[in-house]
């Protein structure tokens, strides 16, 4: 089974924000295989469950906010003991370009305190990452790191993160159908112009 956990802050104050755009994704996924999230006490998420052609897979938004993901990750992670390279993590990244998307096999966290959280309770780095560009206003506009990560995109950046939502959707479905290297050949190079 591979496990797929979009990062988030849950309720509707957050909904369209940069910070969420990890929690769309797995929404969008979700809407495409035809399957629906239920709440799961034990597992502080909302859990959906489908197939990808022959492969299980389980979709989960941490409902714990962003800051304490790695809580809820590691119920999921270690009750269905699943091989690190089972999980991919999907979250926003000031770093990269708004629209671009990065899949790795592992490494740092990059300051994102979502990911800093699942690799303290999971003891590792070694965890599969879809990173979403969602990129940094704040450098052009005088405000800090988390204002821009709470801020909603504005109308041209919407429609561009809507496109990127769906390259994303597939992105994971060809990890997931395809492997790793495949997915990166063929996504990490991708910008949508619009």
């Amino acid at each position: 089974m591979k496990i797929v956990v979009g990062l988030g802050n849950p309720g509707l104050k957050y909904e369209f924000t940069r910070h969420n755009i990890g929690f769309r994704v797995v929404d969008s996924l979700a809407r495409d295989i035809e399957i629906e999230f239920k709440k799961v006490k034990s597992y502080y998420s909302l859990i959906s469950r489908g197939r990808i052609n022959n492969h299980k897979v389980m979709l989960v938004k941490p409902q714990t906010f962003m800051n304490l993901s790695g809580r809820a990750v590691s119920k999921v992670f270690s009750y269905y003991k699943i091989p690190p390279q089972d999980l991919l993590i999907v979250y926003d990244d000031l770093n990269l370009e708004l629209g671009q998307v990065r899949i790795r096999k592992k490494g740092s966290a990059g300051g994102h305190k979502g990911m800093e959280s699942i690799m303290q309770y999971l003891h590792s780095e070694d965890i599969p990452r879809l990173r979403i560009g969602i990129g940094n206003p704040s450098v052009n506009f005088n405000f800090d790191c988390v204002s821009c990560v709470l801020s909603n995109f504005n109308g041209d950046e919407e429609d561009r993160m809507k496109e990127t939502i769906k390259l994303s959707t597939e992105a994971i479905k060809t990890v997931i159908e395809d492997g790793f290297e495949k997915a990166m050949r063929k996504y990490n190079r991708k910008l949508l112009e619009l």
